[in-house]
Parts: C-alpha cells; structure tokens; sequence
C-alpha cells in the first residue's frame, strides 16, 4: 500500500497557526455554547489530521491549504456567531439582505474534495477518473446533508436562542438546502481543480 508523505513543513505551519487562532477566538466568545458547538467538528477534523499526519498518511500542500480554509472559517464563525461575523463590506457591495459569510464557509468545505480526491489516486484506491471524479463531489454532498441534519437536532433540542444561532439560518426556509448547494458547489470546484493541477497523477488511470 502506498504511503503519502509530505516532507515539508508546511502542514506543521499550518497546524500552529491554527493552535494561535483557536485560542485567541476562543477568548469572549459571543456566546460560549455556541463556541463549544461550532468548534467539536473543527477540532475533532484537526485531530484526525493529526493522527493521520503522524500516521505518515499525509496529502500535499495546495490539499492543507485549502482544507485549512473551512478549519479557519469556522473557527471564526463560532467566535462571533455566524450571523455576526463582521461581513458588512460584503453585504452592502453585493447589496444582500443577510450575512452570507456562513455559505463562504460551507462552499469552503467542499474543498476537502480536493484531498479525498487525491488520496484515492495516491493510494490507488481506484483507476477510473470517473470515480475520482464523483465519489470526492458525492461525499461531500452526503457530508453536508447529515450536517444539516446535526444543526436541525442541536436547534430543536437546545435552548431557542443558542440553537438559532448555530443554526444562522437568519431567517430563511432554505438555509439548508442553499448550505448543502454551497457545500457541493465548493466540490465541484475542487475536483475540477485537482484534475487541472494534478495531471501527472491522473495520467496512469483507465480511461472509462
């Protein structure tokens, strides 16, 4: 079975930096339940990336990069709220009647695309570019829909105002189905990127 290494240090950067940013939004958060609710998923991530790290089953750079794209996000939503992040530049350039920083933050998970994509390959875990393909798109949707489903059971069973706030639908009927579309849009996008930036991995799988 092959291993993946990353022989730079890189990935260890990375994972300082998030140890400074952790702690430092973990200080006066808005709301401290919330803070603990919106960081379980990020940490319990950081920390099977850890272990895998450590496991020398390691993925490229560009993949710890733009995975740290949803870990940093999200740490900064839970912070503020989601609903609160300031975004108000944003908002009043595009003219939106709602903080859209929270669909920043899902079409950010979709990037973890590119490195599920990029372990079948390394790994050889397949050789049709279909699947390497479909499968890092599928998971993601599948990701975010269990996801969602999480958010509606803390909201329903938590108190009113803390399960609002996880949830930062602000409103709308269809936060869930706009969240889980950012999310899969987010995948799509990186998987067309890995397939541009990683020809020379792809150029030994079947054609199908």
């Amino acid at each position: 079975m092959t291993t993946m290494k990353n022989p730079t240090k890189v990935p260890q950067v990375l994972f300082g930096i998030y140890l400074l940013f952790f702690i430092a939004l973990g200080i006066q958060p808005y709301a401290r339940d919330v803070w603990i609710a919106e960081n379980i998923p990020v940490v319990a991530l950081v920390a099977v990336l850890y272990f895998l790290y450590r496991r020398k089953i390691q993925f490229s750079n560009l993949s710890y990069v733009l995975m740290c794209f949803f870990i940093f996000l999200h740490t900064i939503g839970g912070h503020f709220t989601f609903e609160r992040v300031p975004f108000d530049f944003i908002t009043e350039l595009f003219g939106f009647e709602r903080n859209h920083f929270d669909r920043f933050a899902h079409f950010s998970v979709g990037f973890f695309a590119f490195p599920i994509a990029e372990l079948l390959v390394v790994r050889k875990l397949t050789m049709s570019k279909w699947i390497v393909f479909l499968f890092p798109v599928f998971t993601i949707f599948a990701i975010a829909s269990i996801y969602e489903i999480i958010e509606w059971w803390y909201a329903a069973t938590q108190d009113p105002t803390a399960g609002a706030a996880f949830l930062g639908s602000q409103g709308d009927i269809w936060d869930a189905q706009k969240d889980m579309l950012a999310d899969g849009s987010g995948a799509i996008l990186a998987t067309f990127l890995y397939f541009f930036v990683r020809k020379s991995q792809l150029k030994n799988l079947q054609k199908r």
